[in-house]
């Protein structure tokens, strides 16, 4: 695969960072699990640590911002590359049909698996009640129809949808904006003042919330919070793709910078929230709620910046292991969250530390997600929807443009 420019290992460590990013969800759904802080599931083990709080906040950090900033990069390709309509075709077959075909199954196996988890928290034994939903501190987003862990999908697909639309609109009335707000948003990424700004922007956002970070509510109809602060590493993404060999040679240049940065400004964040009672964080006072969130969103530019550049720098190259975990990234992004469910359930009520529970439920998960994409998916018509393509369990090919 080539981004246009004759430069096929750009594309390679992009999409390898991507399935990196895809994989990262089986940690961070069962770290959720182990928490010791605030319930962001209605679900959780017997034991917890400190040290899945600390996993989560920092996966949390990074690991979206990154999702969309290479979704709106690989939609400015497909844009260029295969014009408007074909870019619209292209994200109906490898969004809205996995959506529309994946939801439904999913939607029942997580939330029979979630109250048969709830069952034995509340009572010991594995059963069936509405009821437990509730009483396990269950929010909205968790009760009645919702989006699941595809929230991301969903949310991707529109934002796909409307990009070719827009773009249409202003190539008729006003060709010179969207080149305008690409280069003034590539001109930001470089430098400290730039990510100060950008950060700012998501902070005004995230404190309308009372944790400071916008939280993903499911909905099928997300507020407009959601779409401004997703919205807004979406469109960086499409402006890194207008300036990719200047932008992506910046990241490789600086990437031990950013991420020296990144994770001054996550430590910042956290001593922010040091001095607030772990039942008070999810309502922090307002100045708090502004400080915290503004470290924490300026550690996510940061780290972004910090990974597309390790990726760029290092692990472009063509290789078969990272090509498998690239192309086995889109079935285990849909599939890993009922796993990591049932597996908690299993593990609930045994005697052992939360580190060697996650360590159980992560490799479980793994593996399962590997063994079934390998003889369920890979080579079948489920292949050819997610890939758009069926491969030969041994074959070796190029990665073909998954859900990004």
């Amino acid at each position: 695969m080539t981004d246009g420019d004759g430069g096929p290992q750009r594309l390679h460590a992009l999409d390898n960072l991507r399935a990196a990013m895809m994989w990262l969800g089986i940690v961070l759904h069962v770290a959720v699990i182990h928490m010791t802080g605030t319930q962001l599931l209605p679900w959780r083990d017997d034991r917890t640590t400190p040290a899945a709080d600390v996993l989560v906040a920092f996966i949390h950090a990074f690991r979206m911002p990154v999702f969309f900033i290479l979704a709106g990069f690989f939609v400015a390709m497909l844009m260029t590359q295969r014009g408007l309509a074909a870019t619209v075709r292209h994200r109906l077959r490898r969004l809205a049909l996995p959506f529309a075909v994946f939801w439904p199954p999913l939607f029942v196996a997580c939330s029979t698996l979630a109250l048969l988890f709830m069952h034995r928290m509340a009572r010991g034994t594995w059963g069936l009640d509405l009821g437990l939903a509730s009483a396990a501190g269950g929010t909205s987003a968790h009760e009645g129809l919702h989006t699941l862990h595809l929230w991301f999908l969903w949310l991707l697909l529109w934002l796909s949808l409307l990009t070719p639309l827009m773009q249409a609109v202003l190539q008729r009335t006003a060709p010179t904006v969207a080149p305008a707000v690409g280069r003034w948003l590539a001109a930001l990424g470089p430098t400290p003042w730039g990510i100060a700004l950008l950060a700012a922007v998501l902070a005004s956002i995230g404190v309308r919330y009372g944790s400071g970070l916008v939280q993903p509510g499911n909905a099928f109809l997300p507020p407009w919070m959601e779409w401004a602060h997703n919205g807004l590493f979406y469109v960086f993404g499409l402006a890194l793709y207008a300036h990719r060999q200047v932008l992506l040679a910046h990241c490789v240049r600086r990437w031990p910078w950013y991420a020296g940065a990144g994770l001054v400004l996550f430590l910042v964040s956290g001593m922010v929230l040091e001095h607030v009672p772990a039942e008070s964080r999810h309502a922090l006072p307002m100045g708090t709620r502004w400080a915290f969130s503004f470290a924490y969103n300026a550690a996510a530019w940061c780290w972004s910046f910090a990974l597309i550049g390790v990726f760029v720098a290092h692990l472009g190259r063509p290789s078969p292991v990272m090509r498998y975990l690239a192309e086995s990234s889109y079935w285990v992004y849909l599939v890993h969250m009922p796993m990591t469910i049932g597996f908690g359930a299993l593990l609930f009520g045994l005697p052992l530390p939360a580190g060697v529970k996650m360590l159980v439920n992560i490799s479980a998960t793994t593996a399962l997600s590997l063994v079934s994409y390998h003889w369920l998916v890979r080579s079948t018509a489920v292949g050819l929807l997610l890939n758009g393509k069926r491969q030969a369990r041994d074959e070796r090919q190029g990665v073909p443009l998954p859900a990004g």
